[in-house]
């Protein structure tokens, strides 16, 4: 990818940084690294840990969500987060639920932010996107259960053009979805389909060669 993209890519997040378009949501806003990569990762909202630690998938959910990719990558944390870019629906911390849990990012919020992701996708053009988690799949699919989509890879459209879309669970402690049948089965089968992708495997190469 060009100096001009890596370069839009990094004044990208230096803009995000300053957002506060959401007085809801509780700044500051997260971003991964400036990776000009074929393969865009795309997470629900930042955690109440993920601010503090200035990275997406910084805490609970991050080790099973790598323990993932390394299985089909043999990379470390830090290899991932250099092969790969990282995003989210929504880049800031939504704060608690009363209910417990965290809150889910009203569709207002969603809306405002989505400006940072069309951009990502212009700069980048990623040819694979790993949409983890029930909000992160519905900005581009429609369904009801997870059964419907994750072990499957869909063509969508985007604002960088026609890419492929394969969908993960949310890696959550809280969640058990992953870990019972058959949803244990469907994660596998959804992270073969991504380590057979031809993006992945592109990711991957450069990742390689950029430590040796």
């Amino acid at each position: 990818m060009s100096g001009t993209a890596q370069r839009k890519l990094e004044s990208h997040l230096e803009s995000l940084k300053d957002c506060r378009l959401c007085p809801d949501m509780h700044p500051r806003p997260i971003g991964g690294y400036p990776v000009c990569s074929p393969v865009l990762l795309i997470g629900q909202a930042p955690g109440v840990k993920e601010p503090e630690l200035g990275r997406p998938f910084a805490w609970t959910a991050g080790k099973t969500l790598f323990k993932w990719l390394n299985s089909i990558s043999g990379l470390t944390e830090e290899e991932i987060r250099r092969a790969i870019y990282f995003a989210a629906v929504c880049r800031c911390f939504p704060g608690k639920n009363p209910k417990g849990g965290d809150r889910v990012p009203a569709p207002d919020e969603i809306d405002r932010c989505a400006q940072w992701l069309n951009a990502e996708f212009r700069i980048l053009k990623p040819r694979l996107v790993i949409a983890v988690g029930k909000l992160a799949a519905a900005r581009f699919l429609q369904f009801e259960r997870l059964t419907e989509i994750i072990g499957k890879s869909f063509s969508i459209e985007t604002e960088g053009g026609t890419t492929s879309l394969i969908a993960l669970p949310h890696p959550s402690g809280a969640s058990t979805w992953h870990r019972m049948e058959p949803g244990k089965t469907l994660t596998l089968k959804a992270l073969d389909l991504i380590a057979g992708h031809p993006a992945y495997q592109e990711a991957l190469r450069k990742a390689k060669s950029a430590e040796a």
